[in-house]
């Protein structure tokens, strides 16, 4: 049952199952959401922010609230912490950004109540995406859905979409651009932010490219010497047989 401890509220949803935990997750639902964990772990590193996966967030001291638990949530100005759940106002403040990944039982709130739910939390961006294919059954086929927070209206507004349906995300730097299953992120520039593994495997590459230029390099330079040699060679030869020509004329190539 719920109580305090040392001042600190045991929420009863941090020891039972929540309606979405009692739910099935597909491996498309977790592989995305664990692709996008690592892409986004990997952005932030070395810098004051924590990336939290279907973490409990609350907004009260009741132990009995009810919390949002984002696929995914970014909390930037902070350092990552373990912590069973988190107060708003208390552990730290709001995430920036949430993201829900969509699903059959899901989608119909993901799209109606959580930006309204997010919004009275103080999230500044709220990104829902839908990776299953084909899309799940709606009027649109579309899969990227956005919010950004009026503070004035203390309210949602929907983020306009761009070509190809991506999305722009001021809090993450990022383009977030719908791939099927899968949600990239790139930056302003066009370059995709990859998971560690990823950006690892990219430098290996990388390495063996400038490896590879390197060797190339050294053969022609090798080769340049070695034309280079023969061409002395060749020249050594033409004043040797022009000198023997020169002798066979009884002339001294000396004198000349």
């Amino acid at each position: 049952m719920a109580k305090h401890v040392e001042h600190e509220v045991a929420y009863y949803y941090d020891f039972h199952p929540t309606e979405e935990d009692l739910m099935g997750e597909t491996s498309v639902h977790a592989t995305l959401v664990h692709y996008l964990m690592e892409v986004l772990t990997w952005l932030f590193r070395g810098q004051m922010c924590a990336v939290y996966e279907n973490l409990n967030f609350y907004q009260t001291p009741n132990p009995k609230e009810y919390p949002l638990a984002p696929d995914i949530a970014v909390v930037k100005g902070v350092a990552f912490q373990h912590v069973r759940s988190w107060r708003v106002g208390k552990t730290g403040r709001a995430p920036q950004v949430v993201f829900e990944i969509a699903s059959e039982e899901t989608w119909k709130k993901d799209l109606t109540e959580k930006p309204m739910k997010y919004a009275l939390m103080g999230v500044q961006e709220y990104f829902a995406y839908d990776p299953n294919e084909p899309p799940i059954g709606r009027e649109t086929a579309r899969r990227l859905f956005g919010w950004q927070l009026d503070q004035a209206r203390r309210a949602m507004r929907e983020m306009p979409v761009g070509p190809g349906g991506h999305l722009w995300s001021p809090h993450l730097d990022s383009f977030l651009v719908p791939e099927a299953e899968y949600l990239r992120l790139y930056d302003p520039t066009g370059q995709q932010h990859l998971t560690q593994a990823e950006a690892e495997a990219e430098a290996r590459r990388a390495e063996a490219r400038r490896a590879e230029v390197e060797t190339e390099a050294r053969k022609a330079e090798t080769r340049r010497a070695e034309a280079e040699a023969e061409a002395r060679k060749a020249d050594t030869k033409r004043a040797e047989a022009l000198a023997e020509k020169v002798r066979s004329l009884a002339i001294d190539p000396e004198q000349i």
